[in-house]
C-alpha cells in the first residue's frame, strides 16, 4: 500500500511541475482501479483538511485514447447534475496529462460489500433495500428530471460513504436524446464490459435503439440486474439476460426478499415499452399499504430513519416524538457507520437549528457517539456540543449539564477554557435558580479541566456570592463543591479561603449546610498547618458542638476529636522547650504562688485560681513597690476601691484561707503590692501609642463577606484601626486570629454596665480606665478569658464618694506627670539591663 501511495505522490509531483497549478487536496493510497476508465484515491482537502476522494484519469494512456470523450462527458455531467443520492462533485484539475476530480469520501460498492463485518440476515436486507432505495431515487431523478438516460448503471458505478449511503455515478455515456454531444448512442459499446448490463433490445439492434426508446429503458434493466448482484452475489447473472429472454423463475429467486421478486421481474421484462422504470418501481416500494409485492421500501426502518431526519423540522409534534422513540429504541441495532455519519450529524443539525427538543436530542447525539471512532469523536460529537453552549435557551443549557457526564472526561483543558467556560460561566448569575444549581455541580465533573486562573480566581469569586444564594440546596453544594476543590487550589489560596468559607457555612440557617461545612472542614483536614487547626479550625468547629439541631452537634464532635488527634500527633513531635542549655537563665524553673510550668490541673476552679495567683505575683516580682511609690499615691485609693467592689469572692474563697498559693489576693493584708502592680501596668499601658491594636496591620480580605476578593484586593497599608467589641460577638471568618474579639460571659457583662458613661468620673476616664481594666481582668481570671491578649474594662463602683471629690488635672499638669513617667521608666529599665549584664558575666566567671 505504501507502494501504491508513493506512486499516487510521484504523479501529482510531476503533474505540479509541468503545469504549476496548486492542488487542492493532497493525495492518499490509492484505494481501487475501476473499470469505468478511473483510478479512485482517498486524499484530503487542503484548506481544512476534510476527508475527500479524487478519481483520475489518465489522458496520456495509449488504452485511454478512445475513451477520452466518455471522460469528459462524466466530468461535465457530474458538474451539472447535483441531488442528495449522487456522487457529490467538489473541484476539479485539469492538464494535458491528467484530469483529476475531487468528490466526498466514498469508496466502491464491492469493496464495501466484501469489508461488511458479518450480520444478519434481517440487518443485511434493510442495509442493502435502502441503498436500492437511493439508486432508485436518484435513477427516477435523472430518467424523470433530468430527461436522460445514465446507461451504465452496474456495482462499479455505486458507491458508499462513511455514513453507509449509496450515491450514483459511472456518468460516463449518461445521455439526453436531444443533447448533441449525446456519447450514449454512438461510443455506448467503448464502456469496458459494456454487454454484460445491456439489454436484450441493445444487444439486438445496437445502443442507438435507445434514442426512440422509452428514456427509462436501459436503466431499468440494469436496475434489475443491479438488485440480483447485490441480493445474490456469488450466483451467476439470471437467465433471462440471455435469448429467448425467459422471465426469472421463483427458484432463482435467491436472497431476493419476496416482497421485492414481483417488481424485480418486471424490470427484467424483454419487451421496453411494457419494462417497469425506476420511477415506478420507488412508488410501489413507497407504497403506504404494504402487500405482497408491495411496502418494501416504505416498511424499511432505515429508510424511515432517513426520511423522518431529512424532514424532520417540517414535521409535526408528533412526528418528531415518534422518530425519536424509534432512534431510542433501535440504536443498538442500527449498522454503526450508518448511526455515527448519518443519524448523529442529522440530529446535531435539528439540535443547533432549532424545531428539536434539546432533552430529548442531546441523550440521543451522546448514545450514538458512542459508535463514533475516537479520531473523530471531537469533531463529529464534542465541537458540536461545545457550540450549543454558547445558545442563550435554557432548555438547551440544563440538557447539556444534565448529560455531562457522558462527555466531561473527553473534553480538552484548552476548548474548555476557550470555548466552555466564558458561557457556562454565566449561569452562576442565572435568575432561574435550576440552572444556578446544575452549574454548581456541573462543576464537580468539570473541576479536572480547570487552569489556575479560572480554579484560584474566577470560579472562586461566583462560588463567594454562591454562599449567599436563597436557596438552600444552592448554598449546600457550593459548600461541597469547595470541599471537593481544596485539595486543588493554590497554598495561599487555601489559607485564605476555606475556613472562611466553611466557617460562613456553619451559620447557615439550613441544616444540611451546616452539616456540609463540617464534613468539608473534615475533608480537607490535610490543608490546614498545626496553627490554623489551633487558632482557626477548631474555635469555628466547637461553637457547632452546641446547635440545636443534634445532627449537627455529633458530626461536630467528630470533627473536633478529628481535629484534636491531630494536633495531639503534631504536638508529639514539638520539643519540650525552645530553651537550650545557657539560654533564659534569668527564668526561674518554677514561678511564684507555686504554680509550676510542668503541673496540671483538673479542675476549672482550681485552674482559675492557680493562673490568677501566678499571673499577680509574678508580676509582683518583677517591679519593686518603692519604684512605684511616688506615681502610684495618686491612683492608689481608687483602684483599691475598685477592686474591692468587683466580684472576686468566687474565686478567693474557694481556696483555703491558710494556701501559699492566695497569699497575693488578700487585698487587706498586702495593697501596697498590688497598688504597685496597677500601677506600673497603668505606666507601661500608658507609653504605648493607642493600645496594641492600634498598629496591628493584619487585614481579613474576608471581613466583607466576599472572601473571592482575595485575588484583587489592594495591600493594606498603615494602621488599621481595631473595630469596637460588640457584646455577644463570636467566632467568623473576620475575626479569625483576633482571640481579643471573643468575649466571656463576665467581660460582656462587665462591658454592658461600662455602658452607662454616669458610673465613671472625668479623671476615671482619663487615668483610671486602663488601670482598671488589668486589675479587675486578673482577679476575675478564668479558662475562658486566660487566652486574651486584649482586656475588657471591668465595672467601677457606682457610688464611690472619694470619686466625686477627686480633683480633675489640667492637660499641662497630665502632660508633665507623662513626661516624668517615661523618664522613670526609662532610667529603670536601664537599671535592669546592667543588672542582668552584671549577673551575666558573673556566671560567666
Amino acid at each position: 500500500m505504501e507502494y501504491l501511495r508513493n506512486l499516487g505522490s510521484a504523479a501529482v509531483s510531476t503533474l505540479v511541475q509541468k503545469s504549476g497549478i496548486n492542488l487542492p487536496f493532497t493525495l492518499g493510497l490509492k484505494v481501487s482501479s475501476c473499470e469505468t476508465l478511473w483510478t479512485l484515491y482517498d486524499a484530503t482537502k487542503r484548506d481544512d483538511g476534510t476527508p475527500v476522494s479524487v478519481f483520475e484519469y489518465d489522458l496520456v494512456h495509449p488504452l485511454n485514447k478512445s475513451t477520452v470523450p466518455l471522460a469528459r462527458n462524466a466530468l461535465r455531467k457530474l458538474r451539472t447534475i447535483r441531488h442528495p443520492d449522487i456522487l457529490k462533485f467538489m473541484d476539479v484539475v485539469e492538464s494535458d496529462s491528467a484530469i483529476f476530480i475531487m468528490t466526498e469520501r466514498v469508496r466502491s460498492l464491492q469493496t464495501a460489500l466484501q469489508a461488511m463485518p458479518p450480520r444478519g440476515p434481517q440487518e443485511r436486507e434493510e442495509w442493502l433495500l435502502w441503498g436500492l432505495h437511493r439508486v432508485s431515487v436518484a435513477l427516477a431523478f435523472i430518467n424523470d428530471s433530468a430527461s436522460s438516460t445514465h446507461g451504465n448503471v452496474r456495482p462499479e458505478s455505486i458507491f458508499i460513504t462513511p455514513s453507509g449511503e449509496w450515491k450514483l455515478g459511472g456518468f460516463e455515456i449518461l445521455s439526453n436524446p436531444r443533447d448533441d454531444l449525446a456519447v450514449l448512442y454512438t461510443m455506448g459499446g467503448l464502456l469496458p464490459d459494456a454487454m454484460s448490463y445491456a439489454s436484450p433490445e441493445v444487444k439486438k439492434s445496437g445502443w442507438s435503439v435507445l434514442k426512440d426508446g422509452p428514456i427509462h429503458a436501459a436503466d431499468s434493466y440494469a436496475l434489475g440486474l443491479l438488485l440480483h448482484a447485490t441480493f445474490n452475489p456469488t450466483d451467476p447473472s439470471p437467465a433471462t439476460v440471455q435469448p429467448p429472454h425467459p422471465p426469472p423463475q421463483p427458484s432463482s429467486r435467491g436472497a431476493i426478499p419476496q416482497s421485492v421478486f414481483p417488481s424485480f421481474r418486471k424490470l427484467l421484462n424483454p419487451n421496453p415499452k411494457t419494462r417497469m422504470s425506476p420511477k415506478v418501481f420507488l412508488d410501489i416500494g413507497m407504497a403506504e399499504t404494504v402487500g405482497e409485492g408491495s411496502g418494501f421500501f416504505s416498511d424499511n426502518r432505515l429508510v424511515k430513519v432517513c426520511g423522518g431526519l431529512d424532514h424532520f423540522s417540517l414535521s409535526s409534534e408528533s412526528e418528531k416524538g415518534t422518530l425519536i422513540r424509534m432512534l431510542k429504541d433501535s440504536a443498538s441495532s442500527f449498522p454503526p457507520e450508518f448511526a455515527a455519519f448519518r443519524i448523529l450529524p442529522s440530529l446535531v443539525s435539528a439540535l443547533e437549528f432549532g424545531g428539536a427538543s434539546a432533552t430529548n436530542i442531546v441523550p440521543l447525539i451522546l448514545q450514538f457517539g458512542k459508535n463514533v471512532p475516537p479520531d473523530d469523536c471531537s469533531r463529529t460529537v464534542l465541537m458540536p456540543l461545545v457550540k450549543l453552549y454558547a445558545n442563550p435557551d435554557r432548555g438547551m443549557r440544563m440538557a447539556l449539564l444534565d448529560n455531562l457526564p457522558e462527555y466531561a472526561d473527553k473534553l480538552e483543558k484548552k476548548v474548555f477554557a476557550d470555548q466552555v467556560w466564558p458561557h457556562l460561566q454565566t449561569g452562576f448569575s442565572d435568575t432561574v435558580a435550576v440552572i444556578r444549581e446544575a452549574t454548581v455541580r456541573a462543576m464537580v465533573l468539570l473541576s479536572p479541566k480547570l487552569n489556575d486562573r479560572i480554579l484560584n480566581n474566577d470560579l472562586l469569586r461566583h462560588l463567594a456570592r454562591m454562599q449567599n444564594d436563597p436557596e438552600a440546596s444552592i448554598r449546600t453544594n457550593t459548600c461541597i463543591l469547595i470541599g471537593r476543590l481544596g485539595p486543588t487550589l493554590g497554598y495561599n489560596t487555601k489559607r485564605k479561603v476555606l475556613v472562611p468559607a466553611f466557617s460562613r457555612a456553619l451559620k447557615d440557617p439550613f441544616v444540611h449546610t451546616r452539616v456540609a461545612g463540617l464534613m468539608a472542614f473534615m475533608a480537607t483536614s490535610d490543608c490546614y498547618d498545626a496553627e490554623d487547626i489551633a487558632g482557626k479550625v477548631i474555635p469555628n468547629v466547637a461553637g457547632a458542638t452546641l446547635d440545636k439541631e443534634k445532627k449537627v452537634r455529633d458530626q461536630a464532635f467528630k470533627a473536633v476529636e478529628l481535629f484534636v488527634k491531630k494536633l495531639e500527633a503534631h504536638a508529639a513531635t514539638m520539643p519540650e522547650t525552645v530553651f537550650t542549655e545557657g539560654e533564659g537563665t534569668n527564668t526561674p524553673e518554677s514561678m511564684p504562688g507555686s504554680f509550676s510550668q510542668t503541673s496540671i490541673v483538673s479542675s476549672a476552679t482550681g485552674a482559675a485560681g492557680t493562673l490568677a495567683s501566678w499571673a499577680i505575683t509574678s508580676i509582683g516580682r518583677k517591679l519593686a513597690p518603692n519604684d512605684l511609690q511616688s506615681t502610684i499615691s495618686s491612683s492608689a485609693e481608687p483602684l483599691v476601691a475598685v477592686l474591692s467592689a468587683a466580684s472576686v469572692a468566687p474565686t478567693i474563697t474557694s481556696t483555703s484561707p491558710g494556701s501559699p498559693q492566695l497569699k497575693g489576693l488578700q487585698l487587706g493584708k498586702n495593697n501596697a503590692n498590688i497598688d504597685s502592680i496597677a500601677a506600673q501596668v497603668f505606666i507601661e499601658s500608658s507609653t504605648e501609642d493607642n493600645g496594641s491594636w492600634a498598629n496591628d496591620t493584619s487585614h481579613d480580605y474576608f471581613a466583607d463577606g466576599d472572601w473571592g476578593a482575595f485575588e484583587s484586593a489592594p495591600p493594606i497599608v498603615g494602621p488599621v484601626p481595631k473595630p469596637a467589641v460588640k457584646p455577644g460577638i463570636g467566632f467568623s471568618p473576620s475575626n479569625i486570629g483576633d482571640w481579643g474579639s471573643v468575649l466571656s460571659p463576665t467581660s460582656i457583662n462587665n462591658e454592658r454596665r461600662l455602658s452607662n458613661p454616669r458610673s465613671m468620673t472625668p479623671q476615671l476616664e482619663s487615668r483610671g480606665k486602663r488601670t482598671s481594666s488589668i486589675a479587675s481582668s486578673m482577679v476575675a481570671f478564668s479558662p475562658a478569658s486566660s487566652a486574651r491578649s486584649t482586656p475588657i474594662p471591668s465595672p467601677l463602683p457606682a457610688d464611690s464618694e472619694k470619686e466625686r471629690t477627686i480633683k480633675p488635672i489640667s492637660k499641662e499638669e497630665k502632660a508633665a506627670e507623662m513626661a516624668r513617667r517615661k523618664e522613670e521608666r526609662r532610667l529603670r529599665i536601664e537599671k535592669l539591663k546592667e543588672q542582668k549584664k552584671n549577673f551575666a558575666a558573673a556566671a560567666e566567671s
